[in-house]
């Protein structure tokens, strides 16, 4: 059974950092893409973060480049999602999510990824 867990998401304040971790099990997750992707209130899903299987490829959402920085580490089966300089906009819970494809090139799309964690809650206060 695959599964993707989040942890790492909290209530801050505007201007402060979290990182977001996701650890995955049931599947060899060192070989595929890995995703983050957000959802607020009453919007749809999406993209954040995406880092191909290496860690070396790595691509953002202009709303959060510069800001944000996605990293992996295989041995342990976890990417990470670092997020400084927190906006109120950047509220939402927050997915991680593998990619269909093994070895792929990094992708943006929501259809491109087969599974899904539960999500964590990230609340930013102005």
């Amino acid at each position: 059974q695959v599964q993707l867990i989040e942890s790492g998401g909290g209530l801050v304040q505007a201007g402060d950092s979290l990182r977001l971790s996701c650890v995955g099990s049931g599947r060899t997750f060192s070989r595929y893409p890995m995703g983050w992707f957000r959802q607020a209130p009453g919007k749809e899903r999406m993209f954040v973060a995406v880092i191909d299987w290496s860690g070396r490829t790595a691509y953002y959402a202009d709303s959060v480049s510069g800001r944000f920085t996605i990293s992996r580490d295989n041995a342990k089966n976890t990417v990470y999602l670092q997020m400084n300089g927190l906006k109120p906009e950047d509220t939402g819970v927050y997915y991680c999510a593998s990619d269909r494809l093994p070895m792929g090139v990094p992708r943006r799309s929501i259809s491109s990824f087969e599974h899904w964690g539960q999500g964590t809650q990230v609340t930013v206060s102005s």
